[in-house]
């Protein structure tokens, strides 16, 4: 077995074990192909071909994960998708997979939680407002969850 199928074969794994966008995989094809940049690229397509590197798939999963999980808006996740070389279909299509309600969900419920940390503070709802921003949600979205957050508690 010749040293570009051991490394195939290591991606091949690597890759069933969890989604990498063709950016990621490739820095990692790159680092152990010991910087030839022809191997690199075949063994890489080699991945895309077989559909164990592909960023549409990718794509929706990071998204799913960063607006369930983590509690990202769209505007940050996009912003780390296109960081990561992923392409404006791929991203779009990777935003319709997050469910609006669940979105929105989570975003008032972080903005709830913070308004209790900011309890007394004089610029607390301009703190709100900067904190939902801060993790990629529409000023249309955050400023009615803000109004209603900041009079009602």
């Amino acid at each position: 077995m010749t040293s570009k199928e051991k490394i195939l074969q290591a991606l091949e794994a690597l890759c069933a074990r969890r989604e990498y966008c063709t950016s990621d995989i490739y820095r990692k094809v790159l680092e152990r192909c010991e910087g030839d940049t022809v191997m690199a690229g075949e063994i890489l397509e080699s991945l895309k071909a077989d559909r164990f590197v592909d960023d549409a798939r990718y794509s929706a999963a990071f998204a799913r994960e960063k607006a369930s999980l983590t509690g990202w808006g769209p505007v940050k996740i996009k912003f780390a998708l296109k960081a990561k070389g992923i392409g404006e279909e791929d991203i779009a299509a990777a935003l319709e997979e997050v469910e609006p309600q669940a979105a929105a969900g989570k975003l008032e419920k972080l903005m709830r939680a913070k308004w209790k940390s900011l309890e007394g503070d004089p610029q607390a709802r301009l703190k709100l407002i900067r904190f939902a921003l801060s993790r990629g949600y529409e000023y249309s979205a955050v400023e009615p969850l803000t109004d209603m957050i900041s009079h009602n508690g």
